[in-house]
């Protein structure tokens, strides 16, 4: 974590049980423990706070993975990707109080996603449309925040939940954060509502300036004194000078198109809906990429056409300087959490931690940049 005048800017990469994306199929056995064992590896070295553990109906537990992937790690933290309805919330709750308690303390963080693709939630047994599961989010964060933090034994009587006498014995060792992705008007009420950290796709700036104020605008209409911070996700494609950077940008952008929207659970066609997406993220990325290729400093949208937008796919295209400064201009509009991750999961991690968060604290050190996130 490094800081920006008044504020902390963290990074975050991904980790999964393989090393799958939209351009590299997946190989050997679905959970690979040196893939996992290299993953951690990769972003503990290479500076980064955080990992985000992605889930979606056919993946392996996130929970377990981040529990394995601690083990072999000292300090990285583990942002588990939950998505509320599958499981009760006073046991989610216990479930990442243990897990924080076996890694000590504060690697621990709950990312909250309600679910963008029908096609997937079904697939668990989940038929509720949209406005019902952001109904569901807000009754069941309540429940775990309550199940985290209350004293005294609780009750709660709800439209989806009914619980009587709860008294958690296992309480986080330390506060654990709730990041709550989405970018629609159910998203930007609950999230802003429940929300340490309000997860965004990355978007031209302006897309992403008025996302930001919409979700303290929630924030403030629900009472609360501090916005959410704010999240935004890419994919660096880095080069040595700009030609080698957009050189393997076109070289990826062909890759995903042969095959057909790309390979993995996240991010490939197994997340794809047949038609328009359904989430507004993914609308949002489909709009920009509409409206051109290549927005601001270096932020590149073909990625996301080709891929249908299934998860974060907009790049930042360049050299790490490049990168770096447009990963800043974000900072300098209230983004205070950057996602990164690339094509080739592993080693680009270790290139970002030699060469992009470095140039990336350079050039925040240089702005005298600070994150406003007003009150």
């Amino acid at each position: 974590m490094i800081t920006g005048g008044t504020a902390a800017v963290e990074f975050i990469g991904m980790i999964g049980t393989q090393e799958v994306s939209e351009i590299r199929p997946a190989t050997g056995p679905l959970i690979d423990r040196a893939a996992v064992r290299g993953f951690a590896a990769a972003h503990e070295e290479a500076g980064f706070d955080k990992v985000l553990v992605g889930h979606s109906s056919s993946t392996p537990d996130g929970l377990q993975v981040a529990a394995y992937a601690a083990a072999h790690s000292e300090r990285l933290g583990f942002l588990v990707a939950h998505r509320p309805g599958f499981t009760a919330p006073t046991l989610a709750a216990r479930q990442y109080a243990t897990l924080d308690h076996f890694t000590g303390g504060g690697r621990v963080a709950m990312h909250v996603i309600s679910g963008g693709s029908d096609v997937d939630q079904r697939r668990d047994g989940d038929w509720l449309d949209k406005e019902e599961r952001y109904s569901r989010t807000d009754e069941y964060l309540s429940v775990v925040r309550r199940s985290w933090t209350e004293p005294d034994a609780f009750d709660h009587h709800g439209e989806h939940y009914r619980v009587a006498g709860v008294r958690q014995e296992v309480r986080p060792l330390s506060s654990i954060p709730v990041y709550f992705g989405g970018s629609s008007e159910a998203a930007y009420r609950v999230g802003g509502r429940h929300a340490d950290v309000f997860a965004l796709w990355g978007e031209p700036l302006a897309g992403t300036a008025e996302q930001i104020a919409r979700v303290r605008d929630a924030a403030h209409a629900a009472g609360r004194t501090e916005a959410p911070r704010i999240s935004v996700s890419f994919r660096p494609i880095l080069g040595d000078t700009e030609e080698q950077a957009w050189a393997r940008a076109r070289d990826v952008h062909a890759r995903i198109v042969a095959a057909n929207g790309g390979h993995g659970s996240f991010t490939g066609t197994r997340m794809r809906e047949a038609g328009a997406p359904a989430n507004v993220g993914s609308q949002r990325l489909l709009a920009a990429a509409a409206a051109g290729e290549v927005h601001d400093r270096c932020l590149w949208t073909a990625t996301a056409a080709a891929s249908g937008a299934a998860g974060n796919s907009t790049a930042l295209v360049g050299t790490p300087d490049t990168v770096a400064a447009a990963l800043a201009d974000y900072v300098g509009i209230g983004v205070s959490t950057l996602l990164i991750r690339g094509y080739d999961p592993i080693a680009d991690a270790r290139r970002y931690g030699s060469e992009l968060l470095p140039a990336v604290r350079a050039e925040l050190t240089r702005r005298g940049s600070a994150v406003g996130v007003p009150a």
